[in-house]
This record gives structure tokens, sequence and C-alpha cells, in this order.
């Protein structure tokens, strides 16, 4: 079997994709089975828990984490280098930070920050809109 994607995933795209009822859904059921596995780094969980309360509650926002990182296609990396790409919202780096050092193969997101990524020679990264 081939090695699977590895795949870093905006917050908006998680959030999205954990409603059954979501467009966005599938991502989720990927990341469920196993087609891909999802690079994240301190920055990118800490941003994930902390979107996930707001949008829900503490105790959901755990869960999510605590199942991300029990899961077995789940890679904790750690970010080096600090790129400063997204000028129209450098919160938004931490996930190229991320998808560089874990040699991912694409960033998943529905921001238009990330566009930028297109023009640039390094680092690359591919950007996927779902």
């Amino acid at each position: 079997m081939p090695n699977p994607l590895r795949i870093v995933l905006d917050t908006n795209c998680l959030i999205a994709a954990l409603s059954r009822h979501s467009e966005y859904y599938p991502v989720w059921k990927g990341f469920q089975t196993g087609k891909y596995i999802l690079c994240v780094s301190n920055d990118i969980l800490e941003e994930y828990e902390e979107i996930i309360a707001q949008k829900t509650s503490a105790s959901v926002a755990k869960n999510v984490i605590n199942l991300l990182l029990k899961s077995k296609n789940v890679e904790l990396i750690n970010t080096y280098f600090k790129f400063w790409l997204i000028e129209a919202d450098h919160d938004d780096d931490k996930f190229v930070n991320c998808a560089f050092a874990a040699n991912a193969t694409y960033i998943v997101s529905n921001d238009k920050h990330f566009d930028i990524l297109k023009n640039i020679l390094f680092p690359t990264t591919n950007t996927s809109t779902f």
C-alpha cells in the first residue's frame, strides 16, 4: 500500500469537517479511515482547541484534541523554522511552518490568505481547497 498523503488542516476546515452535514465532512472521514496523515504542531493544536471551545464547549474541544493526540495517523511536528509568508494574517503562518517541517503534501484550507503561497518559490507548499 502506498504511503498516505501528509496534510496540514487549517482550523476552519477542521471545524467544518466535524459536522456530518458539512461539505467538508469527507475530510474528517478520510482522516478516520487513514487516508492521510494529519500533521500538527503544538501551535496548531492550541488553535484547534481554542477555536473549537469557542464554537462548542471546552469539553468538546478537549475530546477532539485527545482523539487527535491518540490517533495513529496524526504526527506531531516540531517547527524549527519560522517563515512569515502570509502577510494578510501572520497567524496562518503556523500552518505553512508545519507543512514545511513535515514535508506535507498539502495544506487544506478554504482561506484565501493561503493563495499567496502559489507565488512563493521557497519554501514550497501545496494549498488545496476542498
